[in-house]
Parts: structure tokens; C-alpha cells; sequence
């Protein structure tokens, strides 16, 4: 409650005390307490689906008023991937901020399949991502391209190839993100190139970070396939070594909800991101 508080912009107890009025006029239970928690009961998740379609469509009628008004104004909630929300997000929000200061952000953090799941509820206006996404009512499009290395600790062992730029990927010992992570999805789909089962690779390590994961790699635990954004200062100090392999290039994409209407604020981020793909953004 708390944190709906919050979120509301409004005290805990103005949320307590609409949630009583609401359950009073109607002389029904919508939470169940729960020691200091509280969850939905029966009737709560039966009132939910509908209470979101009041809300999605209270947010549809802002936005005809806002196109009404070309005024690019109210906020936008984002959930982004762990390397773009990190690395590549920060000063692209920075310089829209600069340019539309009446627009509120919010920025969520978590692996691609938390980011995809946050979009087709509502939770996110629209997601980032750089690993595959699965539902068919998304929107995908392209903002930039996110180039991947393999590396190891500078005093790592030279590793054995199997063939020249093809590193034995079953030699090694491989410190990987969680389940769902579009870092973790690069091996899984090099394993699949190599011919080897991923059940088959040494994990070593599964962490649940890019930094936690570079970390390991400089302390010699292991190898590990990431984004350049995140190890490429390491490897021009020299604490981590970049091991030649022939990776694909990724889409860093932006996803949207194709069944909902886009605000001005949503379209102008969007037009910010792309066009600033394009560009150099110091480290």
C-alpha cells in the first residue's frame, strides 16, 4: 500500500482510506490482511482486469487531449534492460529531459523476459531491450546495435581453438547471467552454432548483473560473453582481455504494446532515442 502510495503521489493513508470507501460503498472485500501484508482476495482479482480498462482508457482520453493540444507533457514509465538501462540509456534521458523538462521519467530495471512481461501488462509504457522478445502483440523496432566480446581475465591461460576464431567453448570455464537475460541468450546461441549442447558448457558461475558478472571475469573465475559498453574500459586498462571470436552484432529495440495508443511524450521519446542512436556518446 506504501508503495502505491507512492506512486499515486499521495500519503499511505488517502490510499488506505480510498480502498475502505471502495469496499464499503460496495460491501465487499477486495484484500485480504495478511499479518502487516496484503493480498488480493477473490473478489479483488475478479475487480482488476476491469479496473485496468478504466485506467487504460482514462489514459487514452489524456492522450486525444494531449494530441488536441500538441502539448508534450506528463510521464512516461520505461522499463529497460540490465547493459541498455546502465550504459546507454542515461545520457539519451538526460539530453530529453533538456529538451521536454514537462515530461516525468521513471525507468525500471530487469532482463529481457521482466521488461516484455512489464509492457503486455501495463506496468511499463514501453520496454528496451537487446534480447529476443516472444509475444506477438509487441511492437519492435530498432534503435541502435550492440556489439559483443568474448573475455577473460588478463593473466587468463591462452585458450585452445577448435579452428581459427573459433574458440573451444567446452574448454572453458563460463560465468553467465540469469535466465532470460539477452546476454546469457549470445551463448546459448553460440553454443547452438558450435554444435555443442548448452548443458554441456562449464558453468561456472550465474549471476545476476552485468557488473557482478565483469567482476568475477576480472578476478580470473572465468570467461563470460558481454557487451562491449560494459567491459570496454577494463580491457583498455587491461584487466580484462578481449579473446577473438566471430560474434553477431544485436538490436538494442525499443517494444510497445501494439493495442494501445502512443502519447506525444511516448512518439517524442522515441523520435529522441532514434535519432540519438546515431551518435557518440562519451563514455
Amino acid at each position: 500500500m506504501t508503495k502505491a502510495a507512492e506512486l499515486l503521489g499521495i500519503s499511505q493513508s488517502a490510499a488506505s482510506a480510498a480502498i475502505r470507501s471502495l469496499e464499503q460503498q460496495h460491501g465487499v472485500q477486495l484484500f485480504n490482511r495478511v499479518g502487516r501484508n496484503i493480498e488480493l482476495a477473490q473478489t479483488g482479482r475478479r475487480f482488476l482486469p476491469e479496473a485496468k480498462a478504466v485506467l487504460e482508457r482514462a489514459a487514452a482520453a489524456h492522450n486525444v487531449l494531449d494530441h488536441v493540444s500538441q502539448t508534450i507533457t506528463g510521464s512516461l514509465s520505461i522499463a529497460a534492460s540490465q547493459t541498455i538501462a546502465s550504459y546507454w540509456l542515461p545520457r539519451r534521458l538526460a539530453s530529453f529531459h533538456e529538451a521536454y523538462p514537462a515530461v516525468r521519467l521513471s525507468v525500471t530495471i530487469g532482463n529481457t523476459r521482466h521488461v516484455e512481461t512489464n509492457v503486455l501488462d501495463g506496468t511499463a509504457d514501453f520496454g528496451l531491450v537487446e534480447g529476443r522478445t516472444e509475444s506477438d502483440i509487441l511492437r519492435r523496432a530498432k534503435l541502435d546495435v550492440d556489439r559483443l566480446m568474448l573475455v577473460v581475465a588478463h593473466s587468463h591461460p591462452e585458450i585452445a581453438e577448435v579452428s581459427c576464431g573459433h574458440p573451444d567453448i567446452r574448454g572453458l570455464r563460463w560465468i553467465i547471467r540469469e535466465g532470460g537475460s539477452g546476454t546469457r541468450e549470445v551463448l546459448e546461441d553460440l553454443a547452438r552454432r558450435e554444435g555443442v549442447s548448452f548443458a554441456d558448457l562449464q558453468i561456472f558461475l550465474v549471476l545476476p548483473s552485468n557488473e557482478a558478472v565483469r567482476q568475477a571475469v576480472e578476478a580470473g573465475a572465468g570467461a563470460t560473453i558481454i557487451s562491449e559498453l560494459v567491459v570496454a574500459r577494463a580491457v583498455a586498462e587491461g584487466s580484462l582481455r578481449s579473446v577473438p571470436i566471430d560474434l553477431p552484432k544485436r538490436d538494442f529495440a525499443m517494444i510497445t504494446h501494439r493495442d494501445r495508443q502512443a502519447s506525444l511524450a511516448q512518439m517524442a521519446l522515441k523520435a529522441h532515442l532514434g535519432a540519438k542512436a546515431g551518435e557518440t556518446v562519451p563514455g
